[in-house]
C-alpha cells in the first residue's frame, strides 16, 4: 500500500512538471436567451476604469470575433445597440505544496566533494544491496512548492433595458504567469455550445495552437492541473 501511495505521488510530480497541449477550464452560464435574441445588434459597455485601457481593448477583439462568428453585428454605437456586452477579467496566485520521495537509485549519498556520478564508498547499489527498495520502507521525503495562477473571466449580456440574458464565468488555473496567452482559449470556452445549458458547470478542454504555444512558451501556461 505504501508503494503505491509513493509512486503515485511521484507519477503526479510528473505530470505537474509537464506542458499541457490543451487549454483547460470550468465554464459557468446562467442566461434566460431568447430565440430572438440571436443575430442582433450588439455594444461593449466597459466600466469607467476600463475605458482607452489597451488590455480591455485587446481582449475585447477576442469576444468580438466569437460574436461575429455567431450570426451577431456590431453596432456603430451604444445608442443603436441592440445588446449590451459587458466583461472582467482577472488573476490570483495560490501557492501549491507537494510532498515526494526524495529518492535517488542511482546515488546514495557522496562523501565530501564527490560529484553526483563519482565513486560509491558502498558500490553501485550502495550500502544496502540491489534488491533494497526505500519506497517500501518509507524513504526519505522532500517537499516542494510552486505557484499556481487562478484565471476568472466573466462575461454578461443585456438588452437595451437592461435585463440581463446571459452570464457566464470561465475558471482556468495554469504554472504560466500570463493571462493573455491563455485568455484566447477562455473567450472560446466561455461560448462553447452557446448559450449552452444554464447554470451547469461544464469542463472544456481546448487545443493549444501550435503557433501561439511557441510564442507563449516563454512566460508559459498549462491550464491544470496546472494548466500550461
Amino acid at each position: 500500500m505504501k508503494r503505491r501511495f509513493y509512486s503515485f505521488i511521484a507519477a503526479a510530480s510528473l505530470l505537474l512538471s509537464g506542458c499541457a497541449s490543451v487549454v483547460e477550464s470550468n465554464v459557468t452560464a446562467f442566461h434566460a436567451w431568447p430565440a430572438d435574441a440571436n443575430g442582433k445588434s450588439y455594444a461593449f459597455a466597459p466600466a469607467k476604469e476600463q475605458e482607452n485601457n489597451l488590455e480591455y481593448g485587446s481582449y475585447a477583439q477576442l469576444i468580438r470575433q466569437q460574436l461575429n462568428t455567431l450570426g451577431f453585428t456590431e453596432a456603430p454605437d451604444k445608442k443603436s445597440a441592440q445588446l449590451a456586452v459587458s466583461f472582467r477579467y482577472g488573476m490570483n496566485t495560490e501557492q501549491v505544496v507537494v510532498t515526494r520521495p526524495a529518492y535517488d537509485p542511482f546515488f546514495y549519498g557522496p562523501p565530501p566533494g564527490w560529484g553526483r556520478f563519482g565513486p560509491h564508498p558502498y558500490g553501485f547499489y550502495g550500502p544496502y544491496g540491489p534488491f533494497y527498495d526505500p519506497f517500501w520502507y518509507g524513504g526519505p521525503m522532500q517537499t516542494t512548492s510552486y505557484p499556481i495562477f487562478l484565471r476568472r473571466l466573466q462575461i454578461g449580456i443585456a438588452n437595451a433595458d437592461g435585463k440581463q440574458l446571459y452570464d457566464v464565468v470561465v475558471d482556468s488555473d495554469g504554472s504560466r504567469a500570463g493571462l493573455s496567452a491563455v485568455m484566447p482559449y477562455m473567450v472560446r470556452a466561455a461560448f462553447s455550445d452557446f448559450p449552452g445549458p444554464s447554470g451547469v458547470t461544464r469542463h472544456i478542454k481546448i487545443q493549444v495552437d501550435k503557433e501561439n504555444d511557441k510564442d507563449s512558451g516563454k512566460d508559459g501556461d498549462k491550464s491544470r492541473k496546472p494548466p500550461g
